[in-house]
């Protein structure tokens, strides 16, 4: 199955819908499969006195409420509905992120969306993991900022929502049970795909523990990827590398415009490198066979090495070391035959160089 690259555009339009146009058309020249934005109404998603985090202060170098900054970010219902029907036009999948219960609704009833990304801070936000999971909706889920215990907590929320209709009573026992249940597990696997990520931007190399990614596999046996906060495109490729199903990577179109994320994206340029160096890591990838490739066969004989004659050999003579030696090409009798041949009686006569031509 092809790597799945979202190219997250996310809030870096500035709340400038040109832009978020912009954004598509880059996302779609560099050959990323989806381009996801973020569907929120501010006053719903942060209280009036919420402060911003460390990065966004840095990074949009004011310092304010989140809710100040949100309400610039925003992008109308409106807006959605004129970017989901131009990716269509030109052939990208449009995927949000919601933060809020009317979002959530907006991008299912109104865009139809069949995929919905859960951000990392939503993890321990078990009602609307609940909301989520009962859409029906193939789910991606981002763990930053998270333990394995509450990634399994979240995980159960949403078994439960997968496995239960509406009417079945929520609680932490129910769902543990679902979890636990074949259906729960059956349907965690077909419905959700896991992200390893740091949540900071951009997240220093250090803090990056890629090898956690392999871990939430192993641990849950679901589909895994990673949501790339780091600089550059390295950590992405490797991931691929480590069996990662769905990249998701922060991009801008100038990584100097104001706003919380720009500093921390690929600019269109590196955008493309980065799908291109995860196609080409697919391919050499491959099916995990150890077999010799076609291209390499026709090197076999040109590279591998024959048993040949060092010294004059002359029939009924006994094959030794001191008479035996290895060189190319590789069309006369293998090497690996070597022990098998000494101490043996020569058929025939051989001349220095002459490749040994014996039954094994």
């Amino acid at each position: 199955m092809a790597v799945k690259i979202i190219a997250e555009a996310g809030v870096n339009h500035n709340g400038d819908i040109a832009l978020a146009y912009k954004l598509i058309d880059a996302a779609k020249k560099a050959g990323a499969d989806a381009v996801k934005f973020q569907t929120f109404t501010a006053t719903d998603l942060v209280t009036a006195e919420a402060q911003q985090c460390d990065y966004q202060a840095r990074n949009t170098q004011r310092v304010e409420t989140q809710l100040a900054m949100l309400q610039r970010l925003e992008l109308s219902r409106a807006s959605h509905i004129e970017l989901q029907q131009y990716c269509q036009k030109i052939g990208i999948e449009f995927l949000s992120s919601a933060f809020d219960s009317s979002s959530l609704c907006f991008l299912v009833d109104e865009l139809n969306l069949n995929t919905l990304k859960i951000a990392s801070g939503e993890i321990t936000n078990g009602p609307f993991l609940l909301e989520h999971a009962r859409t029906g909706c193939d789910l991606i889920i981002s763990t930053g900022m998270s333990t394995l215990q509450e990634v399994q907590q979240a995980l159960a929320v949403l078994a439960f929502g997968l496995t239960y209709s509406d009417d079945q009573q929520p609680c932490i026992k129910a769902f543990n049970e679902a979890f636990n249940s074949s259906e729960g597990q059956r349907l965690l696997k077909q419905k959700v795909t896991v992200l390893h990520c740091t949540t900071e931007y951009p997240a220093p190399m250090g803090d990056i523990n890629l090898r956690a990614m392999d871990t939430l596999r192993d641990t849950f046996d679901l589909a895994v990827g990673y949501s790339d906060h780091s600089e550059g495109i390295a950590v992405s490729i490797a991931a691929v590398a480590r069996d990662a199903q769905v990249i998701e990577k922060h991009f801008t179109l100038d990584k100097n415009m104001s706003g919380p994320d720009h500093k921390a994206s690929l600019d269109p340029a590196e955008l493309t490198t980065m799908v291109n160096a995860i196609r080409a890591i697919e391919l050499a990838l491959g099916d995990g066979v150890k077999k010799p490739f076609d291209a390499e066969l026709q090197n076999q004989q040109h590279a591998r090495k024959s048993l040949v004659c060092k010294s004059d050999i002359k029939r009924g003579d006994i094959f030794s070391s001191e008479n035996v030696t290895v060189k190319r090409p590789g069309d006369g009798m293998s090497p690996s035959l070597y022990w098998q041949l000494l101490g043996k009686t020569a058929t025939r006569d051989y001349l220095p160089g002459h490749k040994i031509c014996e039954s094994s």
